[in-house]
């Protein structure tokens, strides 16, 4: 691989899909996706991360996937623990392009990545407008979701607020579900578009990886110098190690701040009681978060953190307040979010009358996931020295077992 420097723009995410229309501004002329997560603590199987309806913005949630014996495409959104990166490359060119190949770094299963296109799948290939945010239909749902929000030893005033599914109206519905949410396509399964991993190349990715250096796409139909770098803001992430502390009845939840986080993001879900489903998020305003536990653009970040829904990058520590999941029994997810990095050459021209086609464009989005349990620490995971786990429920709270599951519960509330 040569040496020889990428030259690349900065984008804005949205460039191409607020400009697409315009008569000057054309789609690149061949695309990189590149989509790169770590996950800790453990997986719910059966709970992916897309679907149609609450249970899979839920399932968006508290991810889902078990682990994989090898490799596979499609890892970065499984939730199973690990280290992931997902590739897909499409060129203009070529529509019907069937293999490719990526150059990388030293530290990353050098020298190359074996791309293929998968030979048939479900879904329709992505239009050009990829960086289109990508919503999510929902069914109506039954029994009552309690949402409360905020860090603290204590509910604070005017909490919980309630879904009765027995007489919600559509806007009392669409209030509660809609939430804030700015993930666009990243890698995708689309024939024609080769993916990595493949099975030409089912490699894990090892622990000691690092996506720092440069990369170069090739292919038939590739256009020459699709190269650049990756640095060090947009490397993979370290695990989210989530240690909690019961402080009588509140849960204090501690982390080490990650070097490269954007921002933190933390959603709980447990059963109050029969066809009764409690969430609790870490927003300082009211937030179901059913589409935050995944990649968001840079700005979208940068917007939630001022208006307090996300954690500031140097917090290490939120509290569960006291008395939001009966029995202290729970799930939760917390999301570091990265930084996406948007690349296109040859740069937009100073003129905005003037015609831009870029030559290549990449995305890259990365972002680290732990799912923890209420009362246990994560997979894998011993408490810190000095530090006493949260205690065991006592013999007379016996009577807890009794209590719907949260997933069980979760899928009588939404019909499945």
């Amino acid at each position: 691989m040569n040496a020889q420097p990428a030259v690349a723009v900065l984008l804005v995410a949205s460039t191409f899909a607020a400009t697409a229309q315009t008569s000057n501004v054309k789609p690149p002329q061949a695309q990189a996706w590149i989509d790169v997560a770590t996950y800790s603590g453990m997986g719910m199987p059966g709970m992916g991360a897309a679907g149609g309806n609450p249970l899979g913005a839920l399932g968006g949630l508290f991810g889902g996937g078990a682990g994989a014996a090898k490799n596979s495409f499609g890892q970065t959104q499984t939730g199973a623990a690990g280290r992931w990166v997902d590739v897909t490359l499409m060129t203009r060119a070529n529509p019907s392009l069937a293999e490719a190949q990526q150059a990388v770094p030293a530290g990353f299963l050098s020298p190359a990545l074996k791309l293929q296109s998968p030979k048939e799948v479900r879904t329709p290939a992505p239009r050009d407008d990829d960086d289109k945010v990508v919503e999510q239909d929902y069914e109506r749902p039954k029994g009552k979701l309690l949402l409360y929000w905020g860090c603290g030893a204590t509910v604070r005033p005017g909490q919980p607020k309630v879904l009765d599914m027995a007489t919600a109206s559509a806007t009392d519905m669409a209030k509660f579900f809609v939430s804030r949410r700015a993930t666009q396509r990243g890698a995708h399964s689309a024939v024609g578009r080769p993916v990595w991993p493949s099975p030409a190349d089912e490699r894990m990715v090892p622990d000691n990886a690092s996506l720092v250096g440069e990369h170069q796409f090739s292919g038939s139909g590739v256009p020459e110098g699709f190269r650049f770098q990756i640095q060090a803001a947009q490397d993979l992430m370290p695990a989210l190690q989530m240690q909690q502390v019961d402080q009588g009845g509140a849960t204090d939840l501690t982390w080490a701040a990650l070097p490269t986080a954007r921002a933190y993001f933390i959603a709980g879900m447990g059963a109050a009681k029969q066809d009764e489903m409690v969430i609790w998020t870490s927003s300082e305003v009211p937030e179901a978060g059913f589409g935050l536990i995944d990649y968001q653009t840079n700005a979208a970040v940068d917007r939630w953190l001022k208006e307090k829904v996300l954690l500031a990058p140097a917090t290490t520590h939120c509290t569960v307040p006291k008395g939001v999941f009966p029995g202290q029994g729970g799930m939760l997810r917390a999301i570091a979010y990265g930084n996406e990095l948007n690349l296109a050459h040859p740069p937009r021209p100073a003129d905005p009358k003037a015609v831009w086609e870029p030559v290549w464009a990449a995305k890259l989005r990365v972002k680290s996931v732990a799912t923890v349990m209420l009362g246990m620490p994560q997979m894998g995971q011993m408490p810190p020295a000095g530090t006493e786990p949260a205690p065991k429920p006592q013999p007379e709270e016996k009577k807890e077992d009794k209590m719907p599951k949260p997933l069980d519960l979760l899928k009588g509330i939404l019909g499945r």
